[in-house]
């Protein structure tokens, strides 16, 4: 296996892996059991048809329920997570990821969130790592190593059943020593105390590398919204970080405000970084600007021997191009390698926490 953030190997280089894929027509990824239930979602519509013809091709999750969706002995590597459901459930559904059997989940986000859709609405993300498709098809490339085992769950937090359809894609094949487990967790300020700054990363212990930022970002304030710098405090750093940048614009890779003249915020999405999500107030219910933004540092991870942690500043202008604080409504994912397969997170939000408000 490439390890996490090098160059894929060449896609006709010959492996011993074993490709396996779980869906809720193969609940298990065993081979030669795909497409045999006589039960299902789907069993209504192939009544006429019988076994093998999209018997069950989801899953409903009851609400106020946990439900594994792929449970794996290793060692091996997810490669590929296709997954969709409707977008009144993307914050609703809490999205978790054991490794090796470890009751303390690596990641714990909700669903949309995961696939930078934090608003609940569907804006088109086209990404090395990350791709979501009309109307709602999430698509992750993440690689996910692991040595004794993987479980993946979704919890339905909301108040209905979650009709959810999915594939998990996985390799079985060894993992070498030096390959790190994938974390992400999420974090919310609504709305960010005043003088506070947002934090993505906070106690993670550890050796590893930062690879990736989604933010979904509602500004509570008029004017430009994206003076705050994001800093990485690694290892001793303490008052200050070792790596700082120089705006909220441009660690996504813009510049000027995403302010095209003549066309205002202008959205874009690429293999590596983007401003995909643009909601502007719509005269009724809408509440003010709302923006969703990723940076995946697959070419440029930021390492970090013993500690990690990441906040950004929340600033804009006042009279007299002075910066204003703001309290804006700041929900964040983080994705990092790590050595381990847990490490200090942040409490599992209540369904209220995670409300589009």
């Amino acid at each position: 296996m490439a390890h996490p953030g090098t160059a894929q190997p060449s896609m006709a280089l010959l492996s011993s892996a074993t490709t396996r894929s779980i869906s809720p027509e193969n609940p298990t990824g065993a081979p030669g059991a795909g497409g045999g239930a006589t039960e299902g979602t789907g069993a209504a519509c192939a009544r006429d048809l019988g076994r093998g013809w999209k018997v069950s091709p989801s899953i409903e999750i009851p609400a106020g329920t946990r439900t594994d969706i792929a449970a794996v002995d290793g060692p091996g590597v997810i490669q590929h997570i296709w997954i969709t459901t409707h977008p009144r459930h993307w914050r609703e559904l809490v999205l978790r990821m054991h490794w090796d059997g470890d009751p303390e989940p690596a990641v714990e986000v909700p669903l949309g969130d995961f696939f930078g859709q934090g608003w609940g609405e569907f804006a088109q993300l086209s990404s090395q790592v990350v791709a979501v498709n009309p109307h709602g098809g999430f698509n992750c490339y993440w690689q996910m190593p692991f040595r004794a085992g993987a479980r993946i769950t979704l919890e339905n937090l909301g108040a209905e059943p979650a009709v959810v359809y999915f594939q998990v894609t996985y390799a079985e094949q060894p993992v070498t020593e030096e390959t790190g487990y994938l974390h992400a967790q999420w974090r919310r300020d609504n709305p960010l105390p005043k003088g506070s700054t947002h934090t993505l990363v906070d106690g993670v212990t550890g050796r590893g590398h930062y690879v990736g930022t989604y933010l979904a970002w509602g500004v509570n304030s008029t004017g430009w919204w994206g003076e705050g710098e994001v800093k990485f405090y690694l290892d001793d750093d303490s008052e200050l970080p070792t790596i700082c940048g120089t705006g909220t614009e441009d660690y996504f890779g813009g510049a000027w405000n995403f302010d095209v003249p003549g066309t205002g915020y202008t959205s874009f999405t690429t293999p590596y970084l983007g401003l995909h999500q643009i909601l502007r107030p719509d005269g009724l219910y809408r509440s003010q600007q709302r923006f969703g933004m990723y940076r995946w540092h697959l070419p440029d991870p930021i390492r970090f021997e013993r500690a990690l942690r990441v906040d950004v500043q929340a600033l804009g202008w006042r009279s007299g191009r002075r910066y204003l604080q703001l309290q804006d409504d700041i929900a964040s994912v983080a994705w990092f390698y790590l050595d381990r397969t847990s490490t200090h997170r942040p409490a599992t939000p209540d369904v209220d926490e995670l409300e589009i408000c």
